[in-house]
């Protein structure tokens, strides 16, 4: 049985497995309610976690679904919590994101493919043990896990991602390093104000209509002293084909134009995120700095690199999609050089250089 119950934080879940056909008790002031726990395939061990409230010492995993949210995180009056979200019928986003969109596989080969630098990016900012870190849109949680080494088992580090599959996939990630999983929508997250001491979040604002009202929404959690750290991918054009700078722009032209295409979007949309430092100013943080990071990669490459750019570049991103926007010549070069069997295969060119930008902003609460 889960048990539930309110006080001066809100709804909280006390450390309890539930059993399938089980009801979970909310005790809401004076009035007991049994609620029908989720469905079994749904068998998550929740922790002492108040809604959007870290406890003192985490105890252990947690998986706060949207359906968990809702059925024990009904606004309080005296919790002063915010609405948690709803399951999106529509996208949210600039780029089609939903609660049941998946593309865990990409993420996964970009932080295995990345994680040097991510690294990297992370030990920049310091992080002390016994801090609370909020990871907004985790994904598969491979970052969290870093910054959970971070803060030590006196700290906190708490991963939310909006897509259901994605916080599925980051479930065995955060097992191992005692992190705590959260789902939710940045613009309405389930979570009292300064609860935490950074928020940590990659590729995400570009998400966004509204970079600023993201951002506000996550400034919203930090403790007035503590930091937001956005990092952004590919401020830069990245480097492919460091032989062919032609072919090279016409396709990162072509994938530009494939997404205004598929999203409606214009390049303003697709390119605002690179005033990331103003975006910052404008949201209100001061002190802010900004740090890029070269992901650069030379043949012979690691597996991990060529497992990304083969899987989720090549294939993933490029492939028949840029047939539309290339001549059928520059199309037919592209495939042979995306052709792990083909003699031009670009990824085991003794001339491959790979280049990507990785920029790493952080401003002050």
């Amino acid at each position: 049985m889960i048990q539930a119950a309110s006080g001066r934080l809100g709804m909280a879940w006390r450390l309890a497995a539930y059993r399938p056909g089980r009801s979970a008790t909310r005790v809401d002031g004076h009035m007991t309610h049994d609620l029908p726990c989720p469905s079994p395939e749904r068998q998550f061990f929740f922790t002492s976690f108040a809604a959007g409230v870290i406890p003192e010492r985490p105890l252990g995993l947690a998986w706060l679904t949207v359906e968990a949210i809702q059925a024990f995180g009904h606004r309080s009056s005296h919790s002063g919590m915010r609405d948690p979200m709803t399951r999106p019928t529509t996208t949210l986003g600039l780029l089609g994101d939903t609660a049941s969109r998946d593309y865990a596989d990409k993420l996964r080969l970009f932080n295995a493919f990345a994680a040097p630098e991510i690294r990297q990016a992370i030990a920049s900012l310091a992080l002390k043990p016994g801090m609370r870190i909020l990871d907004a849109g985790c994904g598969t949680g491979e970052a969290l896990a870093w910054l959970a080494d971070d803060v030590g088992p006196d700290g906190a580090a708490i991963g939310m991602d909006l897509a259901t599959p994605h916080v599925r996939a980051a479930h065995s990630t955060a097992a191992k390093s005692g992190s705590l999983l959260l789902q939710g929508n940045i613009l309405a997250l389930p979570m009292v104000a300064a609860s935490v001491d950074l928020v940590w979040s990659v590729n995400v604002i570009n998400h966004l209509r509204s970079p600023v009202a993201g951002l506000q929404a996550l400034m919203a959690l930090v403790r007035p002293g503590g930091r937001v750290a956005l990092g952004q991918s590919s401020l830069l054009p990245d480097m492919y084909f460091a032989w062919d700078s032609r072919l090279e722009r016409l396709v990162n032209e072509a994938v530009r134009q494939y997404y205004r295409d598929r999203y409606q979007l214009d390049e303003r949309d697709l390119t605002s995120i690179r005033a990331i430092a103003g975006l910052l100013r404008q949201a209100g943080l001061r002190d802010v700095h900004v740090r890029t990071f070269m992901i650069e990669r030379l043949a012979p490459l690691r597996l991990e690199d060529e497992n990304y750019l083969l899987n989720a570049i090549f294939r993933g991103t490029w492939g028949s999609r840029l047939q539309a926007y290339l001549s059928s010549s520059d199309h037919e070069e592209v495939m042979r050089l995306c052709d792990p069997n083909h003699p031009d295969y670009a990824l085991r060119r003794p001339d491959f250089h790979f280049l990507q930008s990785f920029t790493l902003a952080v401003g002050v609460v």
